[in-house]
């Protein structure tokens, strides 16, 4: 079965079977978003009662010693349901990532660029129910190590448009990197007319994000971005 070979051995269809129904949470229509939302509490909850009781095992075989709990029938079935529950919800769907390291050709990063696409698009409903800080920066840093396909560019470009625009969120900052990895006059274009708003908000990020697309070299730090943002730039060059 699928679920049992793992997410990296899976293919697109499989992947489209658990988690094809999050792409509601991105769906501009309310009404798509909240079935999505309902689904998705569904899964976390199965999750939950699965991990309890991963755990309940967990303990109960802890006088047979490792090797032994790994050859108990129970044990496993646990583990294994609890494993299968974990990829049908996110965040946890889309933990991991392709042995071989190719990004791009992997059918799990549709469902990566979608958790970040949530993230970007609707932060309260992200923030509510399937807050993650740590996936989403992991994530971010995976995407813009990834080969830059026109469509995957075309999707990114969007998302750092739509993060510098809002008020900074936990690990905005890392956006810096995917900006520089599809730097183009497009990017430029639509950071431009950031700079250019009404939004001190979008004045700051995107000056920023400009400021380092210009200085390679130049690491993006706390530092380098509290010092940016205290209207210290000159400071640092």
């Amino acid at each position: 079965m699928a679920e049992e070979a793992g997410t990296d051995a899976d293919d697109a269809c499989a992947w489209a079977e658990r988690l094809g129904w999050a792409f509601g949470l991105i769906a501009e229509d309310p009404a798509a978003r909240g079935a999505a939302l309902v689904h998705l509490a569904e899964a976390r909850r199965k999750v939950a009662d699965a991990r309890a009781r991963y755990y309940e095992l967990w303990r109960l075989t802890r006088p047979l010693g490792a090797d032994e709990r790994y050859r108990e029938p129970a044990f496993l079935q646990a583990r294994r349901r609890y494993q299968q529950a974990q990829r049908r919800s996110l965040p946890d769907g889309v933990w991991g990532g392709p042995v071989g390291g190719d990004l791009t050709t992997w059918p799990g990063l549709p469902y990566v660029l979608l958790f970040l696409e949530w993230e970007a698009r609707y932060p309260r409903e992200w923030t509510r129910h399937a807050k993650a800080w740590g996936t989403k920066e992991s994530l971010i840093r995976e995407v813009a190590r990834a080969r830059q396909e026109e469509a995957i560019k075309a999707k990114l470009t969007d998302m750092v448009e739509i993060v510098v625009h809002r008020a900074y969120r936990c690990k905005d900052r890392e956006y810096v990197r995917v900006a520089r990895a599809v730097d183009s006059a497009d990017l430029r274009g639509r950071l431009d007319r950031a700079v250019d708003s009404d939004s001190s908000w979008a004045r700051c990020h995107a000056g920023y994000v400009l400021w380092l697309l210009d200085r390679p070299d130049l690491p993006n730090t706390r530092h380098v971005w509290q010092t940016w943002v205290a209207g210290g730039a000159a400071a640092l060059m």
